[in-house]
């Protein structure tokens, strides 16, 4: 987070919070899957040179 300067915008905290609501959906016979995230959980994932999860399994 120092790094790419994510604490002059945003606590620890609020970072977890952020990015803690992405939905995890199981759909019979698939894997599971990340549900929709929004342009500021995307945004957080590059700041932090994480790739987005596109599936949880």
């Amino acid at each position: 987070m120092q790094e790419s300067n994510l604490f002059k915008d945003y606590t620890l905290q609020e970072v977890l919070d952020e990015l803690d609501v992405i939905e995890c959906l199981e759909v019979p016979g698939r894997r599971l899957m990340a549900g929709e995230m929004t342009q500021r959980q995307v945004e957080l994932y590059t700041k932090l040179g994480v790739m987005a999860p596109a599936s949880l399994q």
